[in-house]
């Protein structure tokens, strides 16, 4: 079903007018200082908590967004490194809940055996307007490479190319909701000046590999762990998640650094991709928390089994 979005002119890419549109459409509809940096503030008595970075956005919402990292204590040149990224697009709940999760409750029971570095909410103004883009209209997963123009995306990149380790995993949570559908792709194909076709949203988790470098092992034990938790998302009848191809169950595979995604951030050999469908009937906010957090506790478990 194609979709034709409000702003724009149909078969024309957006210009500075329609972005200066778009961006005064958007509102605060929540607060990461009353949602997220509180939780970040109160992981100081197990965690060093680090500042990579800052958003002055105050030319847009009167506000400048700080970027943290948290990060286990006593890091051990011996010990793998993992990364785990929440809130790369920012209208993505359990992606950001899911990573501050992680750290109230599993993290320190990792710490020993690896070093944990988890950037819980990488675009803070995306999780107070709830969307994807920032504010000039740049996808920050589509900006992850090394002419990438999201601040947001190069922050990390900065940050992350500083540390002296590598990292041997990385899981970059996400969320597919119905507003993909009704908002976010049918805006993304006005900028462009094309039309948008819907896919059909999955109900359900699955993961998304990396097509360069595929690790089907890791993404099958992610599913493993989510599926004691939710449901995991059934091809559509075509056979395809978003319209890519099945893998295996509840996995589809992108060509991540190509793309400029969030997880080809690391040169790490194990990485993943999560989705969640917070919009199922059939799982609640809280399940899809939880299913973020299992799917950090299956890759983590992976890994130290791989290196035992």
């Amino acid at each position: 079903m194609e979709k034709i979005y409000h702003i724009g002119t149909l078969g024309q890419p957006w210009g500075a007018a329609e972005k200066a549109q778009w961006l005064s459409e958007q509102a605060i509809k929540r607060s990461v200082f009353t949602e997220v940096y509180p939780a970040i503030e109160a992981l100081k008595t197990d965690f060093d908590i680090e500042q990579y970075g800052e958003l002055n956005y105050q030319h847009v919402s009167g506000k400048t967004y700080p970027l943290y990292a948290v990060k286990s204590r006593n890091w051990q040149s011996d010990k793998p490194t993992i990364l785990v990224t929440g809130g790369v697009h920012g209208y993505e709940t359990s992606g950001v809940q899911g990573a501050l999760r992680f750290l109230q409750t599993k993290a320190l029971d990792y710490s020993n055996s690896v070093n944990v570095l988890v950037l819980p909410c990488i675009s803070p103004w995306g999780y107070e307007t709830i969307n994807r883009w920032n504010p000039s209209a740049i996808d920050p997963n589509r900006s992850f490479g090394p002419n990438g123009t999201a601040t947001e995306a190069q922050q990390v990149r900065q940050y992350l190319a500083g540390l002296p380790q590598q990292f041997a995993l990385h899981i970059d949570l996400h969320e597919t909701t119905d507003s993909d559908n009704s908002e976010f792709r049918p805006a993304k194909a006005a900028q462009d000046g094309t039309v948008n076709k819907n896919w059909n949203i999955p109900d359900g988790f699955y993961t998304v590999d990396d097509a360069e470098h595929p690790c089907p092992a890791l993404q099958k034990a992610i599913i493993n762990s989510v599926a004691k938790i939710t449901h995991i998302a059934e091809p559509d009848e075509n056979g395809k998640l978003i319209g890519e191809p099945i893998q295996q169950s509840g996995v589809i595979n992108y060509a991540k650094a190509t793309l400029g995604l969030c997880a080809s951030v690391t040169a790490a050999p194990l990485v993943s991709t999560t989705e969640v469908y917070p919009d199922s009937p059939s799982a609640t906010p809280e399940q899809c928390i939880q299913a973020q957090v299992a799917a950090v506790v299956g890759a983590l478990d992976y890994l130290l089994v791989q290196k035992s």
